[in-house]
């Protein structure tokens, strides 16, 4: 059966890396002592070293090792016995771009879709989408595809901000952005704000945290979603 966390960020303010969300990992990597991380994303350009000590010393604390899949000589082997996955935030395109090189895409897919838990944050919880279209990335590199995993039937756009009304920006909001994507996609896109997460057991879907998302609909006003709203009729 299908688990997942897909969290809008890795880091609220005040909070130390993961920190928020460690309680919930604990629960949904229950006996699972290792899990596989894939740093393919590299915020500020972290090597795959230096991000995987960052997520090994978060995870220290819930007493789960955690191995990157850089340390492996054939990465899908490492995919196909990994117990649990994790694919931090960074950069989406070269995320995809990464795991469409790697030939790991649909690896990630079948034993994630046969039980494996994923727990994906920012970058990597966007890539749990149909496709990566609501990034708020620039695209520094070119995947061969825009489409993603398709765990959840809608897209994701992470760290979602709402209009600030003293702001003397004047560009495009992030609904605006959204509007402008419905205009040529009917996909569904929840704004997940920071600290927010969803919760995803097979086809149930679940929102997590203290803040409200905000849903997208082609050719439907945007609804506030209340925490511990079922999002299972998105599925």
């Amino acid at each position: 059966m299908k688990k997942l966390i897909i969290a809008s960020t890795s880091t609220i303010h005040g909070k130390g890396y993961l920190e928020y969300i460690l309680p919930e990992l604990s629960t949904h990597f229950k006996g699972i002592h290792e899990i596989l991380f894939i740093p393919y994303a590299r915020p500020s350009g972290l090597t795959f070293d230096e991000y995987t000590d960052v997520v090994k010393r978060a995870f220290e604390k819930i007493n789960i090792r955690v191995s990157g899949i850089q340390q492996y000589t054939n990465a899908i082997d490492a995919v196909n016995n990994a117990k649990g996955i994790f694919i931090g935030g960074g950069n989406t395109f070269l995320l995809l771009k990464t795991l469409y090189e790697q030939k790991i895409l649909p690896v990630i897919k079948n034993v994630v879709e046969n039980g494996i838990p994923y727990f994906g944050t920012s970058a990597g919880s966007n890539i749990t989408g149909l496709t990566i279209k609501n990034t708020n990335d620039m695209p520094i590199v070119y995947p061969p595809s825009f489409n993603a995993f398709g765990f959840i039937n809608f897209n994701i756009n992470p760290h979602y901000l709402d209009p600030e009304p003293d702001s003397k920006h004047m560009g495009e909001t992030r609904e605006t952005r959204i509007k402008e994507f419905h205009y040529y996609n009917t996909t569904p896109v929840l704004g997940l704000r920071e600290g927010s997460w969803l919760q995803v057991n097979e086809n149930q879907v679940i929102l997590k945290g203290n803040l409200h998302a905000r849903l997208f609909q082609v050719n439907k006003s945007a609804l506030e979603v209340p925490p511990e709203t079922n999002l299972s009729f998105l599925m």
